[in-house]
């Protein structure tokens, strides 16, 4: 008897370092060699391009006909890769239609309040996407909304 409560803490540990090794093996990330044959290599001329718009957008917040603040935001828009010229040249056409968007969302209390909330932003994001295709077609993947500050009056 004395000689099985001196082997069972062992043999217990044993067992356990054993279920340990097999988990470790079993769930073990796969190795480098095996990751990389499994990505696809990404084609330079197909990745997407970044023009940054030169210039911040500000956008005036009205409150009972007076201006309650001031937004400021930088964008840059994802085109197609080669296409960032392009962007440059018709940029005064791209900003007077996104500041369209932003005075219209502004109008709307887009904003007004948590106006960094998710879906908030999301709905300004989809709005300057469908005006930047209206200039741009297909040339232009997403619009990225890169800073974006709020100055109270």
């Amino acid at each position: 008897m004395g000689l099985i409560k001196k082997l069972l803490p062992v043999l217990l540990g044993l067992v356990g370092l054993g279920i340990g090794i097999g988990a470790g093996i079993f769930l073990r990330p796969a190795s480098e060699e095996h990751a990389m044959v499994e990505e696809e290599p990404l084609d330079p001329a197909l990745a997407p391009e970044y023009a940054k718009l030169a210039n911040q957008f500000i956008v005036p917040v009205m409150t009972k006909g007076k201006v309650s603040a001031m937004v400021i935001l930088s964008l840059s828009l994802e085109v197609a890769n080669g296409t960032t010229q392009e962007v440059y040249k018709i940029e005064p056409k791209l900003r007077d239609v996104f500041l369209q968007v932003m005075f219209d969302h502004a109008n709307a209390g887009g904003f007004s309040g948590s106006y960094t909330d998710g879906a908030n932003l999301l709905l300004l994001r989809k709005a300057l996407l469908e005006a930047a295709m209206g200039v741009l077609k297909e040339t232009v993947t997403d619009v990225l909304i890169i800073d974006i500050v709020r100055q109270d009056s």
